[in-house]
C-alpha cells in the first residue's frame, strides 16, 4: 500500500463515511414502510420536530466539516479535533440501532472507517519532532 499524507487520508475517510451515510439514507426511501413512517411525522416512534431537524443538521455538519478541516488545518489542531469529531459522529451513528440487514452492513462499514480515522489521527507522527 502506498504512503498517503494523513491530511488527505483523513479527508478521504470522512468523505467515505459521508457517502455511506447518504447512501444508506437514500436507500431507505425504496422501502414502503420507511416512506409511510416519514409521512406520519414520526420516525421509529420519535416525533420529528424542527428542533430535532436542526440537531440533525448540526450533527451531520461534523463529518462534513471534517472533510475540509482535515485538509486545511495543521496537524497540531486537526489531530485532537478529529478525535473529538470521531467520538461525536460515532455516538450519532450508534444512537439509532440498525433496523435491517443493509443498515447493519452500512453501520459496520462506517464504524470500520471511523476506527481508521481515529487510528490515523492517533498514530500521526509529529514531523517537527526530531528522533533522538
Amino acid at each position: 500500500m502506498r504512503k498517503i499524507d494523513p491530511h488527505t487520508l483523513l479527508s478521504a475517510l470522512w468523505l467515505f463515511i459521508l457517502l455511506n451515510i447518504i447512501f444508506r439514507d437514500i436507500h431507505q426511501f425504496a422501502l414502503k414502510a420507511h416512506l409511510e413512517m416519514l409521512l406520519t411525522g414520526r420516525y421509529n416512534g420519535m416525533l420529528i420536530t424542527e428542533e430535532l431537524m436542526l440537531l440533525g443538521g448540526f450533527l451531520v455538519q461534523v463529518p462534513i466539516a471534517m472533510v475540509l478541516f482535515s485538509l486545511v488545518l495543521t496537524r497540531r489542531i486537526v489531530r485532537p479535533v478529529t478525535i473529538v469529531a470521531a467520538v461525536i459522529t460515532t455516538g450519532t451513528l450508534a444512537s439509532t440501532p440498525p433496523s435491517d440487514m443493509d443498515d447493519t452492513f452500512h453501520l459496520i462499514i462506517e464504524l470500520a472507517a471511523m476506527t481508521a480515522i481515529v487510528w490515523t489521527a492517533w498514530r500521526w507522527p509529529d514531523a517537527d519532532r526530531v528522533p533522538v
